[in-house]
């Protein structure tokens, strides 16, 4: 599979806001989000609006620390139905604009200093993230490219794995020590099984090593890469995402209910 350019990751910004801004325009704000418990859809769309902001704000600030997220500008969610389709796209224009004025300059990216570009990786994956949480939730048919889902299932494990090792993460250890998952995404459909991005996470004491490319483990498992992220992530059950679970079954269930989003 292919990483997204960061002109790839623009356009998914901009294409998840406009869907969510869609389904916003359309359904009753007060629908529950069962993939993000306890919101409504109008939250979530709050939620996407001030993180595109917030992200915006860092990077055109040049922020050396967190940004207050209460604190960004045009942050409150339009109170005039007819005003909030044009909100969440501006917040995605916003950090899209940021991102492209200065794609190298150094921000403040979760605790280190990294290139802007990270925010255009970032706010992808979370914008697709809840787009695709408004559509669930809605009844809706979900679309994931698969390079960008292959891209999301590296930065999330990554984001766990950097989690364990800045201690940021849970007490209790998502894989035992010496226990490794093979995760394995598949290119295309069901006729098409070959790896076409793979990852192995080992457990090491209260830490996470992970390593790109396959390796021996415990348990592999394996799919097309959309179901595969999905599943990751909760947003489906992975015994209803179509998955191949082979090895040892429970490490895969422990590392789920591990991992929240």
């Amino acid at each position: 599979m292919h990483k997204p350019s960061t002109d790839a990751y623009f356009a998914e910004i901009s294409g998840s806001a406009a869907r969510l801004a869609e389904i916003v325009s359309t359904r009753d704000p007060d629908l529950p989000v069962p993939t993000c418990p306890d919101w409504t859809l109008s939250q979530l769309a709050t939620h996407v609006g001030r993180v595109h902001r917030w992200a915006a704000e860092t990077v055109t600030t040049r922020a050396t620390e967190r940004v207050a997220f209460d604190s960004v500008p045009d942050g409150k969610y339009p109170a005039d139905v007819a005003d909030r389709a044009a909100w969440i796209n501006a917040g995605a224009e916003r950090v899209i604009a940021a991102v492209r004025a200065a794609p190298d300059k150094p921000v403040w990216a979760f605790g280190r200093m990294a290139p802007a570009s990270f925010w255009a990786r970032r706010q992808a994956h979370e914008t697709a993230m809840h787009r695709i949480d408004a559509e669930l939730a809605a009844g809706q048919t979900v679309v994931l490219d698969l390079d960008l889902a292959a891209d999301g299932i590296d930065e999330w494990l990554g984001m766990v794995a950097s989690r364990r090792r800045s201690g940021r993460g849970d007490a209790e250890p998502v894989l035992p020590a010496g226990a490794a998952l093979h995760v394995a995404a598949t290119a295309a459909g069901e006729s098409d099984r070959s790896a076409a991005a793979e990852w192995v996470v080992r457990g090491s004491g209260d830490s996470l090593i992970l390593e790109r490319g396959p390796g021996p483990a415990d348990v592999t498992v394996s799919g097309p890469a959309d179901r595969l992220l999905m599943a990751l992530v909760r947003r489906v059950p992975a015994d209803e995402a179509g998955l191949d679970v082979t090895g040892n079954a429970a490490l895969f269930s422990g590392w789920l209910a591990g991992t929240p989003f």
